[in-house]
């Protein structure tokens, strides 16, 4: 799953230890979602997207891999 996660924090001027505990997670959660290592559960997705003030489909695109 791809993710737009870097530049929506940035915009918003959050690090991503703001952004980490606002989603109650570590920053190495943040680091490994930005970086496509890990897919966040739906819940955190979700936390995720409220904290970036936007909404999951703007945060994060799901492809398949045919």
């Amino acid at each position: 799953m791809k993710n737009r996660i870097k530049p929506l924090r940035i915009q918003l001027r959050l690090t991503q230890e703001a952004l980490a505990k606002e989603c109650n997670v570590s920053r190495q959660t943040i680091n490994c979602i930005e970086n496509d290592k890990y897919d966040p559960t739906l819940a955190l997705a979700f936390k995720i997207a409220r904290s970036l003030q936007t909404n999951v489909e703007e945060v994060f695109n799901y492809e398949e891999n045919f």
